[in-house]
């Protein structure tokens, strides 16, 4: 089969604790579980589009973004990779009534493994979409605030004891995780934070679990790059996070290529 569109970063879904995964291309999606053990060919048409406003550019920024929405949407702000630097809450936003539906609603400061232990900040509508796109195998909430601020305050706290990334090779591994019982590791770093944010602690000790559509792990991960080749082909071991893995242990970080034209056969 062929389709060729613009892609998007891909759709996860669970039942239980799988993960089932979707690739956006132009207007349909395909059904990426149902392609594993199958050879698939990406051929990148040199040609990309702003997910926001569809204007072809020659350089995509922030995974997908024009340079001219990259610099005006409220999207692209820097809060959304530092939410302690969210102004929302004080009336300050590129468009306040994005903010408030996406920055003035309730936020978590979560802790996940992948594999190692690491604190983050998502909306309440982000759980746990959140958790499947970094390929998190286990997560649990740690906090609630009534704004994205006020989150990523806690998580500033706790940057001094935690990472706050993924180690994407590490995950890509499928090396196990790091801690055994992610409730007591809650209960502990619970202890780390200053009396005024301990209000905000979340009481819900759900521990989220994950599994992913992986037939093999590539002993050493080898990323693929459209910008350095535009024909991609091979047999679809697995999918994480947003990766595609590959059975000779190349990975592909689809939504790092947001925007970008591709025909893919399968």
């Amino acid at each position: 089969m062929h389709i060729s569109g613009n892609i998007r970063k891909m759709i996860a879904s669970g039942a239980g604790n799988s993960v089932h995964y979707e690739l956006p291309v132009g207007p349909g999606n395909i059904d990426m579980n149902g392609l594993l053990g199958r050879d698939i060919r990406m051929e990148y048409a040199n040609r990309i589009n702003c997910i926001h406003c569809g204007r072809e550019t020659r350089r995509s920024f922030m995974q997908g973004y024009c340079y001219p929405c990259f610099i005006s949407l409220p999207q692209t702000d820097e809060c959304i990779l530092h939410p302690e630097k969210c102004q929302a809450h004080l009336g300050i936003s590129r468009d306040m009534e994005w903010s408030e539906t996406h920055c003035l609603r309730d936020h978590f400061v979560y802790l996940a493994l992948s594999p190692e232990l690491k604190v983050g900040v998502t909306r309440e509508s982000q759980v746990p979409v959140r958790w499947m796109d970094q390929g998190a195998s286990e997560a649990i909430k740690l906090a609630v605030t009534p704004n994205r601020h006020l989150a990523g305050v806690i998580e500033v706290e706790l940057k001094s004891h935690l990472a706050d990334k993924t180690n994407w090779r590490n995950m890509l591994k499928g090396i196990e995780p790091a801690v055994e019982d992610l409730a007591e590791e809650k209960e502990r770093i619970s202890d780390l934070l200053p009396g005024g944010l301990k209000k905000y602690l979340c009481a819900d000790n759900t521990v989220y679990r994950f599994s992913y559509p992986v037939n093999k792990y590539p002993e050493k991960v080898k990323t693929l790059n459209f910008e350095k080749d535009n024909n991609i082909e091979g047999k679809l071991a697995g999918i994480k996070g947003q990766y595609l893995l590959f059975d000779n242990s190349y990975v592909l970080n689809i939504r790092k290529f947001g925007g970008y034209y591709v025909d893919i056969y399968y």
